[in-house]
């Protein structure tokens, strides 16, 4: 309950009188994020991509990743790609295997792996990560780093900074707002890529581009091959859960294709059990792709899933390539 009041007072765009009380200790959180950027890092023997924000919660980082690996791999490049594995054992760096589960290497390291088909490690030392996934694919030539934006242990050839449609909230660091950094951390990065987003105060000398996700047919939850269009759902008892950064985009996307559904949100990253599929046992229950590597096998009934695909500015791949270019050619 506490973790939902934060995040929806975080994005409110105003500091609120009862967040204004947290400032001492955001400067505080100002200092360490300060010393953290002062962390040498270390390079790895390819260029690494890193996608990240600055905001907490997921801003459209894993699509985005997915796309961008997909435009690496047409342009003949062999990316492999590296993760903290939220809510996994990752102690130590390990591979993520198509049939493995989020509880062991996290939710979104494993959609990218199944999505991409491009190696992916996971691992809290996302240079210990990289080193292992190119000694085991020493065939892999660039890496991405799916948020790692703050793990400055890892020297990046390409920083991507990455907002949604809650922007930059009420423009406050932790714990009063939303902010890992501050939003001066923008003039270092490479690019800004903004998802739905209001417009925000991207430094002039830094290029920013839009991002559009595109939902695609609904499959079924457990049987990817069977798949529907909207309109086959439209007048059913339609029940969406979306345990992400930010569920309302979720819903918004559905009712932007003429659904009608009954809003179940969940804390980004949400372990699921039964009982919380459990809403839809006189209905149909749709969720994103996130939340469906956690669900199959937790309910009976009849649930769909809806995938997306980021459309990136042409502008914005051969930017990252002529970048990843000339480190290779170093």
């Amino acid at each position: 309950m506490i973790a939902r009041w934060l995040q929806r007072s975080w994005f409110q765009r105003r500091l609120t009188p009862a967040l204004s009380l947290l400032l001492p200790f955001s400067g505080l959180f100002g200092l360490a994020a300060a010393r953290n950027r002062r962390t040498q890092g270390q390079r790895l023997p390819v260029p690494v991509i890193v996608i990240g924000n600055l905001t907490v919660g997921g801003a459209g980082k894993t699509p985005l990743a997915i796309a961008l690996a997909a435009a690496l791999v047409a342009r003949g490049w062999r990316p492999g790609i590296v993760s903290r594995g939220y809510g996994g054992d990752n102690a130590r760096p390990r591979p993520v295997d198509a049939a493995a589960t989020a509880a062991a290497v996290g939710d979104e390291p494993l959609l990218i792996a199944r999505r991409t088909g491009c190696p992916v490690y996971v691992g809290r030392d996302r240079v210990g990560a990289g080193r292992a996934l190119l000694a085991g694919h020493p065939e892999v030539d660039v890496l991405l780093c799916d948020d790692g934006l703050q793990h400055y242990r890892l020297a990046r050839d390409v920083e991507v900074a990455v907002f949604d449609g809650r922007g930059a909230g009420n423009g406050c660091l932790l714990p009063a707002g939303p902010l890992r950094e501050p939003l001066a951390r923008l003039a270092a990065v490479d690019a800004v890529i903004c998802h739905d987003s209001p417009p925000l105060a991207v430094p002039p000398a830094v290029p920013a581009f839009a991002m559009r996700l595109r939902p695609g047919d609904f499959y079924r939850l457990g049987d990817p091959e069977q798949t529907c269009v909207a309109a086959a759902l439209a007048g059913r008892e339609l029940h969406a859960l979306a345990g992400i950064g930010d569920p309302e985009r979720f819903f918004r996307t559905l009712e932007g294709m003429g659904l009608a559904i009954v809003r179940h949100p969940f804390p980004d990253h949400h372990a699921y059990a039964a009982a919380d599929l459990a809403v839809a046992d006189t209905g149909v229950l749709l969720m994103t792709e996130k939340d469906a590597v956690k669900c199959a096998g937790l309910t009976t009934g009849e649930a769909w899933v809806l995938p997306v695909e980021a459309e990136l500015p042409p502008a914005f791949i051969e930017l990252v390539l002529e970048k990843i270019r000339g480190r290779k050619a170093a």
